[in-house]
């Protein structure tokens, strides 16, 4: 049975992070926007996150800053104290969230189901969203707004560019087509190899496409593309740790084609509908992969599940190992390229 928000006037949202989780969570925020027109939106959201999504239309955002400590959840507190909702969607399984939640007084406190209310999220919510057997991230999270009456699940987004973004994508991509890698995960071990997508840069100028790499700024980021740089024999625009997040997601939008490990910046593409070749090992790409895109993943994750003697059907369960992006090869990447170029007529 779901809730019904006819009369309801304001939604509190808590999800802190991360960019990719974020960019699932807006597509459920626009859903309920599109049901009920008349809701306040207030999303309780993480500082870089914000920086992604501050343009977002009708959404009010709470910065929760946990660089700060413990100082955050007082910040937090200070800024809530005052305000009632008549509904918090608490999105973030994770101690802190739990912790932050106190701040928040609403009347309906919605969590996930008992077996994914950890972190003792379920101490601190009176209603659960339906189980689910086996969700992608993005379903998980249609399933707040199909608890609160939404019907149409069906997802898409509006992430706003300003014309300053637009005007620098724009000038670094032209008219050309053009692949984006981006080839650096948050870990370490789910990056693909620097010869390898080198590999795939020099192939992809075969077939006619100009070949940018993006990034943040980390040495480690900023290391990965000086090595496929380095390992190319093509000329390959490197703007690793050059642009803004908003920045990226303009040079995401004007793409061709982004290629893509288990990283944000692969479903911060797909909010803008440039298609996606996802490469991934240590995560299930059906819960975690380029949502509208999953025909077109790359994955070693069962083979490294099995070698791993890992139980496949506990959904979520990921595989350990710094070499397991070895296992993908160079020419299953060109075929899922080709493969996606055929299909939609790039």
């Amino acid at each position: 049975m779901s809730l019904n928000l006819d009369k309801a006037e304001s939604l509190c949202l808590l999800r802190l992070s991360a960019i990719g989780d974020v960019c699932h969570a807006v597509a459920m925020v626009q859903a309920i926007q599109r049901r009920y027109p008349q809701l306040s939106i207030i999303w309780v959201i993480g500082k870089v996150e914000y920086q992604l999504l501050r343009h977002l239309p009708q959404v009010e955002f709470i910065i929760f800053d946990k660089s700060q400590g413990w100082r955050s959840y007082f910040q937090l507190y200070a800024q809530l104290k005052h305000r009632k909702f008549d509904v918090l969607l608490h999105m973030q399984v994770a101690l802190r969230a739990t912790i932050a939640s106190l701040a928040i007084s609403a009347k309906v406190r919605l969590g996930f189901d008992r077996v994914r209310a950890k972190e003792a999220q379920w101490l601190v919510t009176n209603h659960r969203i339906d189980a689910q057997a086996s969700p992608h991230v993005l379903e998980g999270f249609m399933g707040f707004a199909k608890a609160i009456g939404v019907e149409n699940l069906n997802p898409s987004w509006n992430i706003p560019i300003s014309e300053r973004d637009k005007i620098f994508a724009s000038q670094r991509i032209g008219r050309d087509k053009v692949l984006v890698i981006c080839p650096a995960a948050s870990k370490v071990e789910r990056n693909w190899l620097a010869d390898r997508y080198a590999a795939i840069a020099d192939y992809a100028v075969s077939q006619g496409f100009k070949v940018c790499l993006c990034g943040g700024p980390s040495a480690e980021e900023k290391r990965l593309a000086h090595d496929i740089v380095a390992a190319s024999k093509v000329c390959v625009d490197n703007l690793v740790g050059q642009t803004s997040l908003t920045q990226l997601l303009g040079l995401l939008k004007e793409a061709t084609l982004v290629l893509a490990p288990d990283t944000g910046p692969a479903h911060m593409a797909v909010t803008q509908g440039t298609p996606v070749v996802g490469l991934y090992a240590h995560s299930n790409p059906k819960r975690t992969g380029p949502y509208l895109y999953l025909n077109y993943v790359i994955s070693a994750y069962d083979k490294a599940i099995n070698m791993q003697q890992l139980d496949p059907n506990v959904w979520g369960t990921r595989a350990k190992g710094e070499n397991l992006m070895e296992m993908i090869s160079v020419a299953e990447v060109k075929e899922a390229m080709d493969r996606l170029i055929s299909d939609l007529a790039l």
